[in-house]
């Protein structure tokens, strides 16, 4: 599925740049434990860019599987809040937003198991 194979490619490259980012720019202007914080957001974004790409390709091969696209959705909107939620906590550190981040850990245990339902019933 092309969409899905560029918010792949997308995501790649954001978490390649804000871990960067990370590493170089925020280094010395946020304390430690929020580094950790902004790390942790782009160790995540990246294993579910990984599997978008992974269910994107799957799609392509079995294109009438509704649940495999719901996957790759699921796992964008688990980028979104949860990796999204753990950067703007790390730069502006209010504590409030980190609840928004468990939201996102849902959304890519869904898409996980829509991907294992997929799996299951259709390939």
């Amino acid at each position: 599925m092309k969409i899905l194979l560029m918010i792949g490619a997308i995501n790649g490259f954001l978490a390649v740049a804000l871990g960067a980012f990370g590493a170089h720019g925020l280094e010395g202007k946020i304390p430690a434990k929020y580094i950790e914080t902004w790390k942790t957001g782009v160790t995540y974004q990246m294993f579910h860019t990984t599997a978008i790409m992974i269910i994107a390709l799957i799609a392509g091969k079995f294109p009438n599987t509704p649940s495999l696209t719901w996957a790759g959705w699921f796992m964008l909107i688990g980028i979104i809040l949860f990796s999204g939620s753990l950067y703007v906590l790390s730069v502006t550190q209010v504590k409030v937003l980190g609840a928004i981040t468990p939201l996102g850990g849902v959304a890519f245990l869904i898409g996980w198991v829509l991907l294992g339902y997929a799996v299951m019933k259709h390939i």
